[in-house]
């Protein structure tokens, strides 16, 4: 599949800067095909590492039947939203990835990506990390976001506020 351009290209942000919200950011939104075709967005953390995108589930729920029904998602992530009311507008930077969805099978690629969203939580803690997962990794799907096509964009009042400052 060939992505479409970003239409304002001046506010694009380089993959540097898209991979560096998607590695800050804590949280973001998800975006599956729902039941009867209607698109189902769902608030929810992650961690980002190689390319992939990653999250922790239930072992049922809308989610999970979005995505054995279809495998293609987005995720989005809001890194600033800072409101100028008096100009009408807010200035932004956020980020959304495309790509293909799946549920981790592979038992060792499992507990690799569980230990990922762990740490990125509550980093250092690895006895507490491995009890947590000991007591709770039977009982939760580990989904990964294989990131095909990935897009950032900022408010072209910081774009301009940048030139100022170069």
């Amino acid at each position: 599949m060939e992505f479409r351009e970003m239409r304002r290209k001046r506010q694009q942000l380089s993959d540097a800067e898209s991979v560096g919200i998607l590695e800050n950011a804590t949280s973001g939104t998800l975006a599956l095909q729902g039941d009867g075709g209607y698109p189902y967005a769902v608030p929810i953390s992650y961690v980002h590492a190689d390319g992939k995108l990653y999250f922790h589930s239930a072992l049922k729920g809308h989610k999970v039947d979005a995505i054995r029904g279809c495998d293609k998602a987005s995720f989005c992530v809001i890194e600033q939203d800072e409101v100028h009311g008096e100009e009408y507008t807010t200035y932004f930077r956020s980020v959304i990835a495309f790509g293909r969805i799946r549920i981790l099978e592979d038992e060792a690629e499992r507990m690799a990506a569980a230990r990922l969203l762990g740490d990125r939580y509550h980093p250092h803690h690895e006895e507490a990390l491995g009890r947590e997962l000991a007591k709770s990794f039977s009982h939760m799907l580990v989904i990964c976001l294989d990131i095909e096509h990935m897009t950032g964009k900022e408010a072209i009042e910081l774009v301009r506020m940048k030139r100022q400052h170069t």
